[in-house]
This record gives structure tokens, C-alpha cells and sequence, in this order.
């Protein structure tokens, strides 16, 4: 079973890392909000109740598929 990776607000950051806001659905929102955490510190509040924090890492790497035959 794989690590939460969407978060709202109270919820603790599992990992150190800068997390930005994206749609619950996965849409990009319009000027994100942007946020250094580290394991443990709790998430503020969403600017809009639809919207939910994910780590930046997790949005630049890619999956599976995307990765090259070595």
C-alpha cells in the first residue's frame, strides 16, 4: 500500500519538501499556492475548499510509464 499523496489542511506533512495546491480532481489551479514543510509540520488551510496539497517532487518525476528503457 503506497504513501498518502494528497493532503487538506491539519494533516501533517509525512516528508520534508516544498507542496503546492492542485484540484481534488488533479486540475492545475490558477496561481498555486506554494509551501516549505517539513516531516511533521501540519498543512494551513486550502484557499479553496476544492483544492489539496501534493509534494512539487511528486508532479516533476515521472511515472512508471515515462521512464526510459535502459
Amino acid at each position: 500500500m503506497g504513501e498518502q499523496s494528497r493532503f487538506r489542511g491539519g494533516q501533517k506533512a509525512p516528508n520534508n519538501g516544498v507542496y503546492i495546491e492542485k484540484g481534488e480532481t488533479g486540475s492545475n489551479v490558477e496561481d498555486p499556492g506554494q509551501i516549505e514543510m517539513k516531516a511533521g509540520d501540519k498543512f494551513p488551510e486550502n484557499a479553496n475548499p476544492e483544492r489539496v496539497w501534493v509534494s512539487k517532487r511528486d508532479l516533476s518525476s515521472p511515472g512508471v510509464q515515462g521512464r526510459a528503457n535502459d
